[in-house]
Order: structure tokens, then sequence, then C-alpha cells
């Protein structure tokens, strides 16, 4: 597991693995915890546990056995917006948000990503893929 900084964006790589969502929520946490409100810190820390969880869940890892992690904070003059990547080695199917049964363990891990961000999207990424979301600092009022 890595962690780069570069200017306002840094990267990591994640274990293929459950414990993969834990780590990139905790490296967020310390890189942004005095950069953003905490309360956008939250959304932020729940968009790439559900990006990292779905990839752990639905797709390979990338050739390393890893899952790659970028988060971006927007230059000073679109303060209060964070951009996540979660690079994977792909799958047969396209990440799409799901309705599911009340009573369904899983299946909306998508849904809170749109629920949570300006806008998410899905592209290819060399041999794999990119889930990416744009989170927006909620109006302080």
């Amino acid at each position: 597991m890595t962690s780069v900084l570069a200017g306002r964006v840094w990267s990591v790589l994640v274990p293929h693995h459950a414990s993969g969502a834990r780590f990139a929520r905790h490296q967020l946490a310390r890189t942004l915890a005095d950069r953003i409100r905490p309360d956008f810190l939250s959304d932020v820390m729940m968009v790439v546990a559900e990006l990292v969880g779905n990839a752990v869940r639905h797709a390979r890892p990338l050739p390393d056995g890893m899952i790659r992690v970028t988060w971006q904070l927007a230059p000073r003059r679109h303060s209060g917006t964070v951009l996540l990547r979660v690079t994977d080695g792909g799958s047969a199917d396209v990440p799409q948000v799901r309705t599911a049964p009340s009573d369904a363990l899983n299946g909306r891990g998508l849904g809170i990503v749109a629920a949570l961000a300006r806008r998410w999207g899905v592209e290819p990424a060399g041999s794999g893929r990119c889930v990416w979301a744009e989170i927006g600092e909620p109006d302080p009022g």
C-alpha cells in the first residue's frame, strides 16, 4: 500500500480485499481532515468506501492485485469539490444504480454514490476500468 501526494492530488494503492475500503477511508481522512469541513469529509469517505467496496465485490484487481484510489481537491476557485477515482481490473458488468428491495442486504452502493455526488461515471482505464465521482461541498446553511 502506497500513498503519493502531487499538489492537491493523492493516490493510494489498496488491496483488492474488504480491508481496502477501510484503508482508503483512513488515508483520505488523514489527508483531507484539515482541508475540508467534517460533514463534507464524511460524505467523501462514504463515497470512496462504496466505490472501493464495489470494486472488491464486482471487479478484478489491477495486475498487481491492487485497486488504485485517487482523490483531488478542486483548484481554489472551485473550492469545495473533491474528485474521486477508483481504478480496478474491470469486469464483464457495467456499474449501474440498482433498485434494491427494502429487505436486501446489498445493492445500494451506487445509489448512495449518486445521491452524494454531483455526478459520477465509468470510463476505461488501460485494461481495466475507472469509476469516478465528483462530490461537492454542501451549502453551509
